[in-house]
């Protein structure tokens, strides 16, 4: 009997992406490859573009995520990760009014024209952090469901799923990563009623809410730490802003707002995995949907295995599709390089590098959390430069002491620099010293971006914008 359930599962990830394949279109322009045209030239649809947005970022590290601080903090964990996609809203109205006050037509774009080169290939050098943690923290969770971390089983399988996520995303690009991405909805919102049908007959809504502690140590300093970064997260994942630029303003920010809440309502379900697993004494692993669905027979494991590949693919060919339009379309533009000819080349071979590279840290087993909470600290000093852009005078020095600064704090606290002092946590939780260094930081790069603005007057000086 266990032979023949491993090979349905090693079946089932082979037919994933031969389905994959057969349903993702070619790309064979440069509208349909980069910004998710069809072969006539015509635009996303508003339903095609909400279904890509919402699965997009369902990413399998989020269920996982979401259900092991379930387990860990009840509710308060659960609604703590869920509020990551209230930034997608955020990044809906701050793109539109980029688009529609500065006439934006990308964000590389938009730096370059208002901060320099040098802003852009900063901003640049952000985003292929982030699309690089996209790749390992994906392919690590699928493999969890094949094998234990570091083994064969789980390199094997992730490394084949990753695999088959490139050979489609080669062919149909942006396009076909969108159109994909409602094959991949599907089967998550068959498993979301999986998990209500399962869980709240045993357990109610009352029950699981009910969870947890609203306190600073019982998760309440992870939320706060969410909602600090929902002013910056987002701006440092082209997978959401590139689909901020592909369809006309007022159909995109309706579909950000709309993806933004479908996507709070999963994650707080999935969540309820966790917490079902806690309340039935199930020993939390790493990765508790594993683990429950495991005692919960073959079906459950099937299931969620499926919805494990889904939200990964849907994350991991749009990872692809960004990182092919920045390598192959953005840097060249913002270099002034023509280079159509060859883009659509220049934009494969990236990703074929990124498919090989950005598989060590997986090998290496490193904890899938941290690809969202250090990430999102390293970023903290984007969120001046785009909300506030306009309201003070934008200026070089001010982009760069903001955006510097937060690369700084982010990475001294993903080293545990030693050079942060006590006194700036705020309670003494699990993420108190997190959330101190994401308060005061969001500060000091607001005045860093501010304060140059503010009391300069001279384009000379400071590569100002502003001709005052």
């Amino acid at each position: 009997m266990q032979e023949y359930q491993s090979l349905f599962f090693w079946g089932f990830l082979i037919v994933y992406g031969v389905i994959m394949y057969a349903f993702s279109p070619k790309a064979r322009s440069i509208g349909s490859f980069f910004k998710g045209e069809d072969e006539g030239g015509v635009k996303v649809s508003p339903f095609l573009l909400t279904t890509s947005i919402f699965i997009s970022w369902i990413f399998a590290k989020s269920v996982t995520n979401a259900a092991n601080l379930g387990a860990s903090y009840g509710i308060v964990g659960g609604i703590a990760y869920a509020t990551y996609w209230l930034c997608i809203p955020i990044a809906g109205i701050v793109i539109y009014r980029l688009r529609r006050k500065f006439k934006a037509t990308g964000l590389v774009q938009f730096l370059t024209s208002n901060y320099g080169a040098a802003a852009s290939i900063a901003f640049c050098v952000a985003i292929l952090v982030r699309l690089f943690n996209e790749v390992w923290s994906n392919t690590a969770v699928v493999g969890g469901y094949y094998g234990d971390s570091g083994s064969m089983p789980f390199i094997i399988a992730a490394s084949l799923f990753t695999l088959f996520t490139l050979v489609y995303s080669v062919r149909g690009g942006l396009r076909g990563s969108i159109v994909t991405d409602v094959i991949q909805a599907l089967v998550f919102i068959i498993a979301t009623l999986w998990v209500i049908v399962t869980i709240l007959p045993k357990h109610g809504v009352g029950e699981l809410v009910s969870t947890g502690s609203w306190s600073l140590g019982g998760g309440v300093d992870l939320l706060l730490v969410a909602v600090l970064q929902l002013v910056s997260y987002p701006f440092h994942d082209p997978v959401l802003t590139d689909r901020g630029f592909i369809c006309e303003e007022k159909t995109m920010l309706k579909s950000f707002v709309i993806s933004g809440i479908l996507g709070f309502v999963a994650i707080v379900i999935f969540s309820f995995i966790g917490i079902y697993g806690s309340l039935e004494g199930i020993a939390a692993k790493g990765n508790i949907p594993a683990e429950l669905a495991k005692t919960m027979g073959i079906g459950s494991t099937i299931l969620m295995t499926a919805v494990m590949i889904a939200a990964a693919g849907s994350t991991l060919d749009s990872t692809f599709a960004s990182l092919s339009k920045l390598v192959g379309y953005d840097i060249p533009a913002m270099l002034n390089k023509d280079v159509a000819k060859i883009s659509i080349k220049i934009g494969i071979i990236s990703m074929i590098l990124f498919a090989i590279f950005g598989n060590l840290p997986m090998i290496m087993g490193t904890d899938i959390l941290k690809a969202t909470t250090i990430s999102g600290t390293m970023v903290i000093g984007l969120a001046p430069i785009f909300l506030l852009h306009g309201f003070v005078s934008p200026t070089k020095l001010g982009f760069h002491l903001s955006f510097w600064l937060g690369i700084f704090l982010g990475v001294a606290f993903a080293f545990d620099a030693k050079i942060f002092p006590e006194f700036l946590a705020i309670g003494s939780g699990k993420y108190a010293m997190l959330l101190g260094i994401n308060l005061y930081g969001l500060i000091a790069c607001t005045l860093a971006y501010a304060l140059p603005g503010m009391f300069c007057g001279c384009k000379d000086k400071c590569g100002c914008k502003d001709k005052r």
